[in-house]
């Protein structure tokens, strides 16, 4: 599997970009690479990441994952984001445990 390129470098801006940048970039990239106008080969998987890279960057937490860890830090393995999916406190937990079959003698 390829190497994903850095986010940052897909949209042709550093670090520091704004929100108005980002935008700016990305709408400039969008038309340029949109399959139903572009004639180059590659447009579609262009536009494709374009879209993904716009889609964390502009997003204040996934961005700032993105900051921290990389493309692990917006990918599924790292839950999209953090432990958002993950509803369970550890009062449910132990009222589980308790109930079950290993603290019954």
């Amino acid at each position: 599997m390829a190497e994903k390129r850095d986010y940052y470098e897909v949209l042709g801006l550093d670090r520091s970009a704004t929100d108005k940048d980002l935008k700016k970039s990305f709408r400039s990239l969008a038309r340029k690479y949109h399959p139903d106008r572009s004639t180059e080969e590659d447009a579609e998987d262009r536009f494709k990441e374009i879209q993904e890279a716009y889609a964390v960057l502009s997003d204040e937490q996934k961005r700032a994952q993105y900051d921290r860890f990389g493309h692990k830090g917006v990918g599924a393995s790292f839950g999209g984001g953090g432990f958002q999916g993950f509803n369970m406190n550890f009062d449910d937990i132990f009222s589980t445990l308790e109930t079950s079959q290993l603290f019954k003698g």
